[in-house]
């Protein structure tokens, strides 16, 4: 289907003007530049980043098991031969050049680096994949998923900034561990949370105009549902799309639970949702941030008599479900099992993405995206797809929520 000549206008408007917007938020910033990245600053002897635990989910994720050579699981791991880096290989067996494909990415990514921020100076990795039992229990050198490195001239005034540049890299888990090397670690290959976006589980619901509670995989072009407006307002709003959608993917969701009133949300960590760190009663008072981000003893928004109230978050947990779905509204909010929640995910950005969908939302309003439609195939949304690759191109990457740079790269 051929677009009309107004929705191309539309389109390439946007592409021209979302670069504007992005960098036009904030003072001293010139429209039209790239925003030149934050300076980086040395990891301290013992810190860690993120600064969570590293077999949470804020991290590289739980422990699967061990691989050996003759296992089933050996054929996830793949040699890394890049002649920019130096492997010590101490037993002498290629182990430490085995990794997986992720930790592989990772690593050729920062040996880029390490040349770039030292002339004449390559990464080293001390310590990869172990078969042989060297490490502690559960440690994610059995299953190849990390790496102990330093620099090749072995210079430990150098060893902060090196573990900066490799959170920078991309490695889920950083760790200045000891004085002669720094550890990092990634998610699993089989981790649904590091391979999707931002969504709700299948049974998660949604509250359509009638006051019924429908699930979340059953909404349609055309419907409207509760949502919340720019002022802090219930509304009725249009259901557009799925901005991503996955019918049978087993994924890891935040699970976010509240006393007074009591709730349970389940979301991906990448997910924005409302939160106030305070008691308050204005909705406006409240901000989009990561889900994996909130913690006990914050305030999320919920649906109640009369309208909008605050609820304490009394525990956040990790759980798995069944399905992933990112619907989109033309207000770019949604209240899914009586929370308010935004429709956006990956970058902690609300009002910009809401902008930034602005040509999405007047696509279907005008019904040239097939707005009728009563399915849609599984997967990114190719304007979600877009708009990231785009953003990546103008915003720095700590921009971004962790999961969503794998899904960007891949």
């Amino acid at each position: 289907m051929q677009l009309p000549r107004l929705v191309l206008l539309l389109c390439g408007a946007a592409l021209f003007l979302l670069p504007a917007a992005v960098l036009g938020c904030g003072p001293g910033r010139v429209v039209g530049r790239r925003r030149k990245p934050p300076r980086l600053t040395p990891l301290s002897y013992k810190q860690f980043s993120p600064n969570v635990p590293e077999k949470t989910l804020g991290a590289s994720g739980r422990y699967e098991g061990k691989i050996a050579r003759n296992s089933e699981r050996f054929k996830e791991l793949t040699p890394n031969y890049n002649p920019d880096i130096i492997f010590k290989d101490e037993e002498n067996t290629g182990a430490d050049r085995l990794m997986t494909q992720r930790c592989k990415d990772r690593l050729n990514s920062l040996a880029i680096s390490v040349m770039n921020q030292w002339h004449g100076v390559k990464l080293r990795v001390t310590e990869g994949w172990d078969e042989d039992g060297h490490h502690s229990e559960e440690s994610l050198h059995y299953e190849g998923r990390a790496v102990d490195i330093t620099t090749s001239d072995r210079d430990r005034n150098k060893y902060g900034m090196l573990a900066r540049l490799a959170v920078e890299a991309g490695f889920d888990w950083v760790f200045y561990e000891s004085k002669s090397h720094i550890h990092c670690s990634v998610k699993s290959e089989h981790s649904a949370a590091a391979k999707t976006g931002g969504c709700f589980p299948a049974s998660a619901t949604a509250t359509i105009e009638s006051g019924e509670k429908l699930p979340v995989s059953d909404l349609r072009p055309g419907m409207k549902v509760l949502a919340m407006d720019s002022d802090g307002h219930f509304t009725y709003s249009s259901f557009l799309t799925f901005l991503d959608k996955n019918t049978h993917v087993k994924s890891l969701f935040q699970v976010i639970k509240t006393f007074d009133p009591p709730r349970q949300l389940f979301l991906t960590p990448s997910h924005l949702i409302f939160v106030a760190d305070n008691f308050t009663s204005k909705p406006t008072d409240f901000q989009a941030v990561f889900a994996g981000r909130v913690t006990p003893g914050q305030y999320i928004l919920v649906s109640g008599v009369p309208g909008l109230l605050p609820a304490k978050v009394s525990s956040v947990s990790t759980e798995t479900d069944i399905g992933v779905y990112a619907p989109l509204t033309q207000h770019g909010t949604i209240v899914v099992d009586d929370v308010v929640v935004s429709c956006f995910a990956l970058v902690q950005k609300q009002r910009l993405s809401q902008l930034a969908f602005w040509p999405l939302r007047i696509f279907y309003s005008l019904g040239v995206m097939g707005g009728n439609q009563s399915s849609q195939l599984d997967g990114l949304h190719w304007y979600s797809q877009a708009l990231y690759n785009l953003g990546r191109v103008i915003l720095h990457k700590s921009e971004f929520h962790p999961q969503g740079i794998l899904q960007l790269e891949s």
